[in-house]
């Protein structure tokens, strides 16, 4: 579809949007203040060292997170999950990566395959060097651990079913969805890639099966909008585009394979999981072309800028310090970013691990991810660079285990 096309969409979607909500000024006026009131205690809660949610593997292990750790995780959207991995293990994976990279001439065929991704494109830090691997041994044993799938369940547990008779997804079964790894080198400059939300863009207002996620926001009683209401989160349709995610996933995450932490080129959050309410009735405001949804574009990442969004940066915090084996993790919806640069004394590397539970969303895709990983080219929701075709070391279908292959569709 072409520019034209899109901004044909945008109209017509702002306009019926704008009819069917009366109230729109007073909607964007009481989310607005609600918003303010939730900064203030974020950056309270920062200057404390507390804006996101610190917990510890053995505490989910054993069913001891309590109710009031889980309210604010719901209110902030993200957590670090502590020791999911020994060190020993996640420092074997670290090396066992870097020898893949280097043994397979990653680098020389980055050169050749520049420019084929393009999803960042509209951010204003757009160079990520995220390294466009998916099938090495140490991602393919993180994301079929015990571990990640005990921890991933109880991620899935995190959210709400309206209907219990029929729930939107199984929380107690993931699907693999193959990410990327980074690894940044002290004093690196090459990563930094400005706040946004993934998971779709201009369909956010413009496609009705978005508009039915967000119905309360939109058409309902705003004060009951839940972030982690599953309602209809596993029928949207988001515009293709390489990089943007087709499956659904309860949190995007990591595992890190080094310590870093603030001023290290690592993770930024706003930990607020609502603010998306605001966002939404924000771009439809008078001061927006009808053309405009506050720099949205078609199959981009969803940038949050100081021209629109100013107020929202002022709650974008680093996660705390985390370690070798740690994992940190934000819902769908929320707004991160990475740091411009390295500061650290070592490097800041991470495997890219979501939770996707299953469904059948996530069930489609795992039809399209199965040959990818059998012939070593990249997952489908990202560039066709197809880097691992021909290296050595690939994790091979014969690696899977009884948790893996369950997870890519193998087995029931």
């Amino acid at each position: 579809m072409t520019k034209e096309q899109y901004e044909h969409q945008i109209i017509k979607a702002k306009r019926s949007l704008r009819e069917r909500i009366p109230d729109f000024k007073v909607r964007l006026a009481e989310e607005t203040e609600r918003l303010q009131r939730r900064i203030a205690k974020v950056k309270e809660d920062h200057a404390a060292g507390q804006a996101i949610e610190d917990i510890d593997f053995k505490d989910v292990a054993a069913g001891n997170v309590s109710s009031e750790t889980r309210d604010r995780i719901h209110r902030s959207g993200a957590l670090v999950v502590r020791n999911v991995f020994d060190a020993d293990t996640v420092n074997a994976w670290n090396e066992s990566l870097m020898e893949y990279v280097s043994a397979n001439n990653y680098f020389e065929k980055q050169v050749e395959k520049a420019g084929l991704d393009q999803y960042f494109g509209a951010l204003s830090s757009n160079k990520p060097q995220i390294f466009g691997l998916y099938w090495s041994k140490a991602q393919m044993e993180a994301r079929q651990s015990p571990q990640l799938a005990e921890l991933r369940r109880w991620l899935n547990g995190l959210w709400h079913h309206p209907d219990s008779n029929n729930p939107e997804f199984d929380a107690s079964q993931e699907c693999l969805y193959a990410d990327r790894l980074r690894q940044r080198e002290p004093g690196d400059t090459s990563l930094g890639l400005s706040p946004h939300i993934d998971g779709g863009s201009i369909e956010r207002w413009i496609e009705p099966s978005f508009q039915e996620v967000y119905k309360d926001v939109f058409f309902g009683d705003l004060e009951n909008f839940d972030p982690f209401n599953a309602h209809f989160r596993t029928q949207t349709r988001e515009i293709p585009s390489p990089a943007v995610c087709r499956m659904f996933r309860t949190f995007q995450g990591w595992t890190a394979l080094t310590p870093q932490g603030p001023g290290d080129g690592t993770l930024n959050l706003v930990p607020i999981s609502r603010a998306i309410a605001w966002l939404l009735l924000r771009a439809l405001d008078d001061d927006q072309l009808e053309t405009e949804l506050c720099g949205a574009r078609a199959g981009r990442a969803l940038a949050i800028s100081k021209e629109y969004h100013e107020m929202l940066l002022d709650a974008y915090v680093p996660i705390p310090k985390v370690y070798a084996g740690d994992t940190v993790w934000w819902h769908p919806d929320l707004i991160h970013g990475v740091e411009d640069q390295n500061k650290g004394a070592g490097y800041s590397n991470v495997m890219y691990i979501g939770s996707a539970p299953d469904c059948e969303k996530n069930r489609e895709f795992l039809d399209m991810l199965r040959p990818a990983f059998e012939a070593g080219k990249s997952s489908p929701d990202f560039a066709p660079e197809d880097y691992e075709v021909d290296f050595k070391g690939r994790f091979k279908k014969e690696d899977l285990s009884e948790i893996g292959l369950r997870q890519l569709g193998y087995t029931e």
